[in-house]
C-alpha cells in the first residue's frame, strides 16, 4: 500500500522536541543493533562507523522530512555541500531531502490560509489547486488563477516554522554533539547564530519577495533567465504569490544534446561568477529545485530567493585571490589563499600540510589540463579524498570557515554539483580569468 502524500506538520514546540527525541533514540538503536552485529562478525566497529549507516541515514532523513523547517534544511544542505566528500551511501539517502517533503494536510492548509487571507478566500480566485506542486522544507506551493486569468504560483509556510527555528537549530546541534559526530572542543556557536538568522529571512515571505525583485531587476536584460514577479495584493509574511511560469526540473536536460547542457550550465556558471564578483549579491541555495529549465525556449527559470544575501568585497576578494592562485598553478600562492578565505587554519596547515599539498597538486594536475574542463571527469576524487580524509581523522584540527565563506562556497559546490550531473564541458579556467580580469599565463609552475 502507498503511503499517503500528506503529513500534518508538527508546530508545537513539544511536539517538535518529542520528534528530535524519538530521532535520537533511533539513532542510538540503530547503533546497538549495528555494533552487535560487527561484534557477532569479530569486527570492533568505531562509533563513526556505526553512526553513518544506510538504516541511521533512514531515520534521520525520514525524521528531518517530517519536521521540515530548519531540521530539514539542515538534511538538505549537508547532502549539497558534501559532494564527494560524504560516504555515498549517506549522499544518496540524504539527497532524497531535496524534494521529498510531505504535505500538509488539506485541513490544516485551510487554516493557514483562512488566517493569512480571511475565512472566504477562494473568492479570490477562478481556481485554487489542492494538490500542491512542489513542496520544500519551509513551505509547499499551489497553482491558482485569477478571476482574470493570471496563472500564479503561491507558497504556503508551514505553520509554527518560524518560531520553531531557533530550537530546532538547538536541538539539532544538541544531536551532534550527543552524537559525538562533532567534537566537544570545535566552537560551532557563531555558526548555529548565523544559521538562525539565515533562516529567519528564509521564512519571512515579504524579504523574499523584495529578493525577487532585485533579481528580476539584475537579470533583466539577460535572455537566458527567467525570474518570477511577485503579486503584492496575495505577498505576507507567511504566504508568497508570484507569476506561475511553465517549466520542467532542470534535471531533464541531462537527456538534453552536449551544446544544449553546455550553454545552460556556462549560463549558471557564469551567473554565480557574477554574483561574486560584479552584483555583490548571491542567491546562496542552489538546490536543484529552484533552477527549472524551458527545453523549448532553452531559458532558466530561477526560483526560491530567500536565501539571497550580500556578498561582502573582503570574501570577493578572497576568492579572487583564490582564483588567481590557481590559474597561475602556483602551490604555495594557493595554500596562502586557502587560508585568507578560511577553508583552512594555520593550525591545520602545521599539521597536516603535506596532505594539503598533495591534494593541491592533484588539484592543479587536473584543472590545468588543456582544452574544455570536463566536469563528469571525477578520476581526480579518490586521490583527493584519500588526503581529505587524513585531515579529517585528526578531530582536534577540524576547523569552520568563515559564515560568509560557506555560504558563498555552498552556491559555488552546488552549481558544480549540476556541472556534473549534466556531464557539461567548459572553457573554465578561460571563464574564471575572464571574471576576475585576468589574463591566463602563458607558462605555469609547481612551486
Amino acid at each position: 500500500m502507498s503511503r499517503s502524500p500528506y503529513r500534518k506538520v508538527p508546530s508545537a514546540r513539544l511536539s517538535r522536541l518529542a520528534a528530535f527525541g524519538q530521532l535520537a533514540g533511533g539513532v542510538a538503536s540503530g547503533v546497538l543493533a549495528e555494533g552487535a552485529r560487527r561484534l557477532a562478525r569479530g569486527e570492533a566497529p568505531k562509533l563513526s562507523d556505526l553512526l553513518l549507516t544506510p538504516g541511521n541515514a533512514v531515520r534521520v532523513a525520514d525524521q528531518l522530512s517530517r519536521l521540515r523547517g530548519a531540521a530539514m534544511k539542515l538534511g538538505q544542505m549537508i547532502s549539497l555541500d558534501a559532494g564527494d566528500m560524504l560516504p555515498r551511501e549517506l549522499t544518496d539517502i540524504l539527497s532524497r531531502l531535496r524534494d521529498n517533503a510531505h504535505f500538509m494536510p488539506p485541513a490544516q492548509l485551510e487554516r493557514v490560509l483562512a488566517a493569512e487571507w480571511g475565512m472566504g478566500w477562494r473568492k479570490q480566485f477562478r481556481s485554487f489547486q489542492a494538490q500542491p506542486i512542489a513542496a520544500a522544507s519551509i513551505g509547499q506551493v499551489h497553482r491558482a488563477v485569477l478571476p482574470d486569468g493570471r496563472v500564479l504560483a503561491i507558497k504556503v509556510q508551514y505553520p509554527g516554522i518560524a518560531k520553531s527555528i531557533d530550537a530546532d537549530v538547538d536541538n539539532v546541534a544538541s544531536l551532534l554533539r550527543m552524537t559525538s559526530l562533532m567534537p566537544a572542543s570545535l566552537d560551532i556557536t557563531p555558526l548555529l547564530a548565523e544559521a538562525k538568522r539565515q533562516l529567519h529571512e528564509e521564512a519571512d515571505y515579504a524579504r523574499e519577495a523584495d529578493m525577487m525583485r532585485r533579481y528580476h531587476a539584475l537579470l533583466a536584460d539577460d535572455p537566458t533567465f527567467l525570474v518570477p514577479q511577485p503579486h503584492d495584493p496575495l505577498c505576507g509574511r507567511n504566504v508568497l504569490a508570484m507569476d506561475f511560469i511553465e517549466a520542467r526540473p532542470i534535471e531533464l536536460l541531462a537527456s538534453a544534446p552536449q551544446d544544449v547542457r553546455d550553454r545552460a550550465m556556462g549560463a549558471l556558471l557564469d551567473l554565480a561568477l557574477r554574483e561574486l564578483f560584479d552584483f555583490g549579491f548571491m542567491q546562496t541555495d542552489p538546490n536543484f529545485a529552484n533552477f527549472r529549465w524551458q527545453p523549448d525556449e532553452q531559458r532558466i527559470v530561477l526560483l526560491d530567493f530567500g536565501a539571497a544575501r550580500p556578498v561582502p568585497q573582503a570574501t570577493a576578494e578572497a576568492y579572487r585571490g583564490l582564483m588567481r592562485a590557481g590559474l597561475a598553478e602556483e602551490r604555495a600562492a594557493l595554500r596562502a589563499a586557502l587560508l585568507d578565505v578560511g577553508f583552512v587554519s594555520p593550525n591545520q596547515l602545521d599539521r597536516h600540510g603535506a596532505a594539503m599539498d598533495r591534494a593541491i597538486d592533484v588539484l592543479i594536475a587536473h584543472i590545468g589540463r588543456p582544452g574544455l574542463f570536463d566536469f563528469a571527469d571525477r578520476s581526480f576524487v579518490e586521490r583527493v579524498r584519500a588526503e581529505a580524509e587524513v585531515i579529517a581523522a585528526d578531530r582536534a584540527s577540524w576547523h569552520i570557515p568563515p559564515v560568509d565563506t560557506l555560504f558563498v562556497q555552498r552556491k559555488v559546490s552546488g552549481t558544480a554539483l549540476l556541472a556534473i550531473r549534466m556531464k557539461a564541458r567548459l572553457p573554465l579556467r578561460e571563464m574564471v580569468a575572464d571574471a576576475i580580469g585576468e589574463s591566463l599565463p602563458t607558462a605555469t609552475s609547481t612551486s
